[in-house]
């Protein structure tokens, strides 16, 4: 083995590999450090030599005439209360509405009420019509025979309910099919 200009040991095939006592002591520890641990820096984007790459820029596309211009129409939705409509008999044929308050991007807003079964319709039909966005679409909260008129059951409802909402109407493929249209405006 040699040292060789650059610092790296080399094999010497010439005397078939062997060393004697006097090139052994030349190899220095380091030597024997493979290539491929040299920590020699090469040229990179941050070398005097070479122009740094272009900046990051932050572009506003919400004027332009863009695929999805016009199809994000709601800014926002709050569910900010429920309704529970009860029966003749206790507990049978009750049910809850959901006051849905969903403000728009032209300033005005809108109140819709609905059931948690229209929600789940909704969600049924829009993972149909999209059938690759089941990641992208939030489950709904659970359903329960025993809680279902219980005041901390429905606030951890309305929450779940509000978020689904928010990400079904401000996702601009969601907001803009027939079916969202048809669950806003029916």
């Amino acid at each position: 083995m040699e040292l060789t200009g650059n610092g790296n040991a080399s094999y010497n095939a010439s005397n078939g590999g062997v060393q004697d006592s006097n090139s052994a002591a030349e190899i220095s520890k380091t030597s024997l450090i493979p290539p491929y641990w040299s920590h020699r820096r090469y040229e990179s984007y941050a070398s005097i030599e070479n122009p740094k790459p272009a900046p990051i820029t932050l572009e506003d596309h919400t004027e332009g005439l863009g695929e999805h211009t016009g199809s994000c129409w709601a800014k926002g939705v709050s569910i900010d209360d429920y309704v529970i409509i009860g029966g003749t008999v206790p507990d049978v044929g009750r049910f809850v509405v959901w006051n849905c308050k969903i403000d728009t991007l032209d300033g005005g807003s809108m109140v819709i009420r609905k059931r948690y079964s229209e929600f789940d319709d909704l969600r049924t039909k829009l993972l149909l019509t999209f059938p690759n966005s089941n990641a992208a679409m939030p489950p709904l909260p659970p359903k329960s025979l025993i809680y279902k008129f219980r005041p901390s059951f429905l606030e951890k409802r309305r929450i779940g309910l509000a978020y689904f909402l928010n990400c079904v109407l401000l996702n601009p493929d969601f907001s803009s099919a027939p079916v969202t249209k048809e669950f806003i405006f029916s």
